[in-house]
């Protein structure tokens, strides 16, 4: 198998790191968005786009050239140089859709998944990137090795738990609703940074007033500043919410935007690209 057929039969994992707004995330975020249904796109022509949205060539070409070495691109010629999404990629991207543009919000009646572990110091390395995905998918501590996630998620989390190589220490609990001697609102406060990720949803919401005039720049941009939220935000029911949550709001005003611009932006990767 020649190193580019290995790469594509791995799996590929969404960058956590990429800080939105970045050269990273935002390249992360044109080939998300618009290579699947191009299917190929030229050297030149990514580099255009990235240019759209301020980003210099040179700085382009580096970062494309960082998602080639993360998996996420493979290098295909035809007419000119350039690049296909890695089909070991299709997996991830399609979960962050169906994070991204349908956010689920649970009832008091759906079930949750309780993640419990105990990883031996020597394995200390696994259980700090256990816990680093657990996080970024919107789990809640309940305690050092006892975390809580909706239960839509259970498949996510036994593929987090494969991925980290820490099957022979987890045990996962399909639950109903805790039952505490606190109210619903009071245990969601303790195992969840509640006041955190409402300020991530104020901040995303204020951000909205600098997206950019042309419908390309300002839609790549949308996702790119929405794009974590979803997975932070478990989407807890309304009964372990505060009153005043903001987190209503962000969807409502992503996904009209979302749609308003999706079109107009498709429009003109197809202009650049000829496809």
């Amino acid at each position: 198998m020649t190193a580019e057929g290995a790469g594509a039969a791995a799996s590929v994992v969404d960058d956590i790191d990429a800080r939105p707004g970045s050269t990273a995330s935002l390249l992360r975020t044109v080939v998300g968005l618009f290579l699947r249904p191009l299917g190929w796109i030229s050297t030149a022509d990514l580099v255009s786009l990235a240019g759209d949205l301020g980003i210099e060539a040179a700085q382009a070409r580096t970062g494309i050239a960082r998602l080639k070495q993360k998996g996420l691109l493979l290098a295909e010629r035809r007419d000119a140089v350039g690049y296909r999404l890695n089909p070991a990629a299709l997996a991830m991207l399609q979960r962050g859709d169906r994070r991204i543009f349908a956010m689920r919000q649970m009832t008091d009646a759906d079930p949750w998944c309780l993640v419990s572990f105990s990883i031996p110091e020597t394995e200390r390395a696994v259980r700090h990137q256990l816990r680093r995905r657990l996080h970024w998918i919107g789990a809640g501590v309940v305690s050092s090795a006892l975390w809580i996630c909706p239960g839509h998620l259970q498949d996510e989390v036994r593929q987090i738990v494969d991925e980290v190589g820490a099957r022979a220490w987890v045990t996962l609990f399909p639950a109903g609703m805790p039952v505490t001697d606190r109210t619903p609102a009071e245990s969601a406060a303790s195992w969840w940074d509640l006041d955190a990720l409402a300020d991530e949803h104020r901040r995303f919401q204020e951000s909205l007033t600098t997206l950019p005039a042309e419908p390309f720049a300002a839609y790549v941009h949308l996702l790119d500043r929405w794009r974590t939220l979803p997975y932070l935000d478990p989407g807890l029911p309304p009964s372990m919410l505060p009153a005043d949550w903001p987190g209503t709001r962000s969807f409502a005003e992503f996904a009209w935007l979302s749609d308003t611009l999706e079109g107009p932006a498709m429009a003109h990767v197809r202009a650049v690209t000829g496809g």
